[in-house]
């Protein structure tokens, strides 16, 4: 692993533990070279996942985009960060054991649309006025009447 201080190749495992929910391995590193310490995680990955967009694109899977995404859905909601992550990872992991290489984007996002909306309804209308394209406040109120006579969502 290379130093992200000094760009040196030869840092040392100091410590090595798994996550609370054991989905990585958190390791302490240290560098030797300029003496500076840092952590690193590392995930189990699957198999390799490319997104296919609407418009045909294909990119590689970023979990990233996904944590984003729902800490701006959640972005001053009484949901906890660790909470988002086991969340994120939970997506992840089943999009990794569906057998699908090629995921389309609407599958992911259908995903976290419905784990928004058992997770907070707020977070839920925000990431949906996004991900459905809200263009009026006719298109918000039409969604949000949806919510109220469907006991489900």
């Amino acid at each position: 692993m290379r130093c992200p201080f000094c760009g040196n190749d030869d840092t040392q495992v100091k410590d090595s533990r798994p996550t609370e929910d054991n989905s990585a391995i958190r390791r302490r590193r240290f560098c030797p070279s300029c003496g500076a310490r840092f952590t690193t995680f590392e995930r189990v990955q699957l198999r390799e996942l490319t997104v296919v967009k609407a418009t045909g694109q294909r990119e590689p899977f970023d979990r990233e985009k996904v944590l984003r995404s729902m800490r701006v859905a959640l972005r001053k909601r009484p949901v906890d960060a660790d909470r988002i992550d086991r969340v994120v990872n939970s997506i992840v992991r089943q999009l990794e054991s569906s057998g699908e290489t090629e995921i389309p984007s609407k599958q992911i996002g259908s995903m976290v649309m419905d784990t928004l909306a058992q997770l907070d309804q707020i977070a839920y209308i925000r990431y949906a006025s996004v991900y459905k394209d809200f263009r009026e406040v006719a298109d918000f109120n039409e969604f949000v009447g949806h919510l109220k006579t469907d006991p489900e969502v």
